[in-house]
C-alpha cells in the first residue's frame, strides 16, 4: 500500500509545504532580530527595551495602515501571481539585510541599523498584508466543503505553532555561532523554497472577475479608483450583519484573551512561582496545546458544525482562563495553559469556514483586510489596557472574597475569562444553528445569498483569530 502523502488534496499540500518552511524561516528571523537588537546592537543601553520594541511597532504599523488598503490590490490581481511576486519581494528583501549584516556592527551607527530593521521588517510586513489575503482566497479555490477548509485551517495553526516551538531554539546558535547574516540567509533561502511550491500550484479555477456591489464587473471595477473598491468594501463588510457579528466576537474575545501577552510572565513568576528559567514551558505548553487544537479541529467542525464549535470553544477557553487565574503552582498552571489553548485553537480555526463562506469570491481580499486589522487593533489595545490597570489602578488590589485570595494580574485573568465567556453567550445567540442539514456550500453561494437577502443570512454550519500571529 502506497503511503499518503498529500494533505486534502495535491495543490493544497505544494502551498502548505511552502508555508511551512516559510514560517520556520520568519520564526528565526524574528527572534534572531530580537536578540540581536537586544543582546548585540543595544547591549547594556538603558533604551535596549525601547529598541526592541520598534520591531513590534513596525510589525503593527504595517498590519494596521497597509491591510486595509492591500485588500483592494488583492482583488483586483490575479492571486497565485500576488504570492509569488510578494515572495520574490521577501525575499530581496531579506538577503539585502543580510548581505549588510556582513559589515562589522562598529561600521554604522546603532540608528543606522536599527532604521535598517525597522524599515526591512515594516516592508515584509507590508508585502505580508498582500500575501495574507491572496493566499486565503487562494485556499478558498483549492479546498471545498466546511469540514475539509477547517482541516486546511487546522494544519495551517499547527504548522504556525510547530514553526514557533521549533524556531526560536534554532535562532539563539545561529546567531551565536554562525552570526546575524546567516540567520537572515536562512529565512531569504525559506522564501525561495515558498516561491517554487506555489509556482508549481497549477489547478486555479478560473477566478470571477471583481464586482462592484450593484453587479458591474470586469472593466468597471479595473477603471474605479482605488478609494472607491476600498469604500465598496467596507460597505459590503458593514451591510453583512453576519461578518459585523463575526468581527464583534472576535474584538470581545480578543480583549478578554490578550491580556495574557502582556501580564503571563508577571503571573508566572508571581502567582505560580515560576523561575524565569522556565519560564520557556509557557510557550512550550501554548505550543502544544494550540498543535493539538488544530489537529483536532477539523473534526469537531465536522461533528458540531463551525458555528457550535465557535460559541462553545468561547465558553469553554474563558471558564478555563479563570480556572487558570486561581493557580498557584507550576504543574496546575502549564496543565490548565496547555487546555486553554486547544478550544482557542479550535474555535480560530472554525473562523476560517465562517468567512469562506460570508466573503464572495470578489471581496475575499478586503474583507480579509478589514478583518484581521481590526481584531489585531483591538488585541494591541487589549495590550496596553492590562498593562496600565495592572500598573496603576488595580496595582495594589489585594484581599480575599469567599476564601479565595485576589490579587492584580489574576483579577485581570479572572475577568478577561468572563469576558470570553460572554463573547460566547454573545455568539450562541448571534449565530444560532439552523434547522436542516448543513451544507457545504462555497464561497460563491454564500456571497449570492448575501448579498442578495435582506437577512443577510449565509450557509448553515460553518470564529477569532489567534491572540498571535506568527508568519
Amino acid at each position: 500500500m502506497t503511503a499518503r502523502l498529500t494533505l486534502i488534496n495535491r495543490d493544497y499540500t505544494r502551498l502548505w509545504v511552502g508555508q511551512a518552511v516559510s514560517s520556520i524561516g520568519d520564526a528565526v528571523f524574528s527572534t534572531t532580530l530580537v536578540l540581536w537588537v537586544a543582546t548585540v546592537l543595544t547591549k547594556d543601553k538603558s533604551w535596549a527595551p525601547m529598541a526592541v520594541s520598534g520591531v513590534l511597532l513596525a510589525t503593527g504599523t504595517a498590519v494596521l495602515f497597509v491591510g486595509p488598503l492591500a485588500g483592494v490590490f488583492v482583488d483586483r490581481w490575479d492571486k497565485l501571481s500576488t504570492m509569488l511576486r510578494t515572495e520574490v519581494v521577501r525575499g530581496a528583501l531579506v538577503a539585502l539585510l543580510a548581505a549588510v549584516s556582513f559589515l562589522p556592527v562598529s561600521a554604522l551607527p546603532v540608528g543606522v541599523w536599527l532604521a535598517l530593521v525597522y524599515v526591512t521588517v515594516l516592508t515584509l510586513n507590508a508585502s505580508s498584508q498582500f500575501f495574507t489575503p491572496a493566499r486565503f482566497a487562494v485556499i478558498a479555490d483549492l479546498v471545498t466543503g466546511d469540514a475539509d477548509r477547517a482541516r486546511a485551517a487546522g494544519i495551517a495553526q499547527a504548522t504556525s505553532q510547530t514553526a514557533w516551538i521549533v524556531g526560536p531554539p534554532l535562532a539563539a546558535p545561529l546567531l551565536f555561532t554562525a552570526g546575524l547574516q546567516w540567520a537572515l540567509l536562512f529565512n531569504a533561502l525559506s522564501y525561495a523554497v515558498s516561491y517554487v511550491a506555489i509556482r508549481s500550484i497549477n489547478t486555479i479555477p478560473a477566478a470571477a472577475a471583481p464586482a462592484e456591489p450593484g453587479g458591474t464587473k470586469g472593466a468597471t471595477a479595473h477603471r474605479s479608483g482605488l478609494l472607491r473598491e476600498f469604500a465598496a468594501g467596507l460597505r459590503y463588510f458593514a451591510h453583512s450583519r453576519f461578518l459585523v457579528t463575526l468581527v464583534l466576537i472576535a474584538v470581545i474575545g480578543q480583549f478578554g484573551i490578550g491580556t495574557l501577552s502582556t501580564l503571563n510572565v508577571f503571573f508566572a513568576t508571581e502567582n505560580l512561582h515560576m523561575s524565569t528559567h522556565l519560564f520557556g514551558y509557557v510557550g512550550t505548553a501554548m505550543g502544544l496545546g494550540g498543535i493539538v487544537g488544530a489537529l483536532c479541529a477539523g473534526r469537531v467542525v465536522q461533528w458540531f458544525g463551525a458555528r457550535r464549535t465557535t460559541w462553545i470553544g468561547l465558553l469553554v477557553s474563558g471558564a478555563l482562563l479563570v480556572l487558570y487565574s486561581r493557580q498557584t503552582g507550576f504543574l496546575g498552571g502549564i496543565v490548565l495553559l496547555c487546555a486553554f489553548t486547544v478550544p482557542l485553537t479550535m474555535l480560530n480555526t472554525a473562523m476560517a469556514p465562517l468567512l469562506l463562506a460570508a466573503a464572495p469570491a470578489e471581496y475575499r481580499g478586503r474583507v480579509i483586510a478589514v478583518f484581521y486589522p481590526v481584531t489585531q487593533l483591538a488585541s494591541m489595545l487589549a495590550a496596553v489596557l492590562s498593562g496600565w490597570l495592572a500598573g496603576s489602578v488595580l496595582r495594589d488590589v489585594a484581599g480575599y472574597v469567599l476564601g479565595l485570595r485576589f490579587g492584580a494580574i489574576d483579577t485581570i485573568f479572572a475577568v478577561s475569562g468572563l469576558i470570553v465567556v460572554l463573547s460566547g453567550v454573545y455568539a450562541w445567540a448571534a449565530l444560532p444553528d439552523r434547522s436542516g442539514a448543513e451544507t457545504d456550500g462555497g464561497p460563491g453561494a454564500a456571497g449570492r445569498e448575501e448579498a442578495g437577502t435582506a437577512q443577510h443570512t449565509v450557509p448553515d454550519d460553518e470564529g477569532l483569530p489567534r491572540s498571535s500571529a506568527a508568519s
